[in-house]
């Protein structure tokens, strides 16, 4: 008899079914109850043993995180919390899970020993529900794209350019690192690697996108990035995925009006589809908001916040208005700040971004014309020339998770950029090279795809909703 999932089993009217169900034992209670999920839900099935009937040796090894397979009759539960249940007709284990052992017991673990056993850590409601609006948020975010008339572009992952500029990458090689070859000046002579030259792995493909939407109008990116930044915070990795769209012929505006559209089709596709685990995680949260003071406590639950998201416009925002209203600030004339804002070039951290989201302007907001100084050189210089057309989305509880601009198109502001910077120009020739043939304006943005999973989920910490986060010093798994 076919499999049928417990989903398909929970949203089922049809009674006195037989049907045969396979999954992980969640807790087994009073010799009779069993508690299945096979990872197609939240939900659990509820399965009945007849006690007096079954093997008491079989009964034993059903145990917490057991793999078991049921075959019985589906009927309409006579108890409090399900619509159905299976009467058990025959029970089979095909994989035994010693109690002694096990780590993820039916109990409350703490967020920091379940990344202990990231292997076994989705197995918790909360991992297997954070995992589920992943994969639900990363199919919306490619039928958005695919129903808008992008293409979906694979950007290298090895790369030979520093599109940041920040110069935090991880080195690829495969020299022999215990007799590594040496110029005459004492240098690691990169041309005896394999590349023949320095390659790291990617901050992000933008550039190469570029290159692409200067061909095929609109196009996006969807993949890893790597950033060397020693920085063990609860936003920050060294693997994450970014979502990259660049488009010909966008200017700014439209650039913030594609980014706003974008967040708010695939959040409101999360909601939509992820109904149940949506419903968990917001549970979840408010247990947790209980712990806080009452000052500390969110004005807002999680499905409250994205509902919120959706339906209101995000504020736009220049940034010298920004610092305006933060140089005049509370926090920052009594210097509640960690960095104060002192003057006009001060590059905005979390705590600012967050201040104007939330306790400002209270909703998303859209920064826009930034100091060059503080940002990448591809962005279009203003006529004032000392901004550039650079955006940043600002949302609540994770302060910036959209960075994006206008690009400069023109190919003698650009070298000049590239000049003031000490950016090697021979290094990016085929990046110039787009300024010299049809070009023409364009805009793109950048989505760190975990800050967006961060915040449809409510989750504290970007390590908890990665499969296998690799920070300083972890990599594990």
């Amino acid at each position: 008899m076919k499999r049928i999932t417990v989903a398909e089993l929970l949203s089922s009217q049809n009674f006195l079914q037989d049907v045969t169900v396979k999954g992980w034992v969640r807790t087994f209670r009073a010799n009779r109850f069993i508690a299945l999920n096979d990872g197609s839900t939240i939900n659990n099935i509820q399965c009945v043993v007849d006690f007096e009937n079954t093997d008491e040796a079989l009964l034993k090894r059903v145990t917490t995180g057991a793999a078991i397979a049921i075959k019985g009759i589906l009927i309409e539960s006579q108890g409090k919390g399900q619509t159905v249940e299976i009467q058990v007709k025959s029970l089979e284990i095909l994989g035994d899970s010693n109690p002694e052992e096990y780590p993820i017991q039916p109990k409350k673990h703490s967020l920091e020993f379940l990344r202990e056993n990231a292997h076994l850590r989705i197995r918790t409601n909360t991992f297997s529900a954070v995992m589920r609006v992943r994969s639900t948020l990363s199919f919306a975010i490619h039928k958005y794209f695919i129903e808008n008339g992008f293409y979906n572009f694979h950007a290298p992952i090895i790369t030979g350019s520093d599109a940041e500029g920040a110069g935090e990458m991880f080195n690829v090689t495969t020299l022999n690192l215990t007799n590594i070859p040496k110029t005459e000046e004492g240098n690691v002579n990169y041309s005896k690697d394999f590349f023949g030259k320095i390659t790291n792995l990617t901050v992000s493909g933008q550039l190469e996108a570029e290159t692409y939407a200067m061909a095929l109008g609109k196009v996006y990116t969807f993949g890893p990035t790597f950033r060397a930044e020693n920085s063990n915070t609860t936003r920050h990795l060294a693997e994450f995925w970014m979502i990259e769209p660049e488009v010909a012929f966008n200017n700014l505006d439209d650039n913030m009006d594609l980014a706003e559209d974008f967040i708010k089709n695939v959040i409101s596709y999360a909601l939509q589809h992820c109904k149940d685990d949506l419903a968990y995680l917001n549970d979840r949260l408010l247990d947790e908001e209980k712990s806080k003071p009452v000052t500390e406590r969110s004005e807002m639950n999680l499905l409250e916040r994205l509902k919120f998201v959706i339906e209101n416009n995000f504020k736009r925002v220049s940034y010298t208005e920004a610092i305006e209203i933060l140089q005049n600030s509370t926090p920052n004339k009594k210097k509640k700040f960690q960095y104060l804002i002192k003057e006009w070039g001060a590059d905005l951290q979390s705590e600012h971004e967050r201040y104007l989201v939330e306790k400002h302007f209270k909703c998303p907001i859209i920064l826009f014309d930034y100091p060059a100084k503080i940002k990448a050189f591809y962005m279009r210089l203003n006529e004032d020339g000392k901004t550039v057309r650079a955006m940043d989305v600002l949302f609540p509880g994770i302060g910036e998770i959209v960075g994006g601009s206008q690009r400069e198109e023109r190919l003698d502001v650009l070298k000049q950029k590239i000049k003031d910077l000490n950016i090697d120009e021979h290094e990016l020739w085929w990046y110039l090279d787009t300024r010299k043939f049809g070009t023409a304006e364009h805009s793109g943005f950048g989505l760190g795809f975990e800050r967006l999973v961060q915040f449809t989920t409510g989750m504290g910490n970007i390590r908890d909703v990665i499969p296998y986060p690799r920070t300083p010093q972890n990599a594990e798994f």
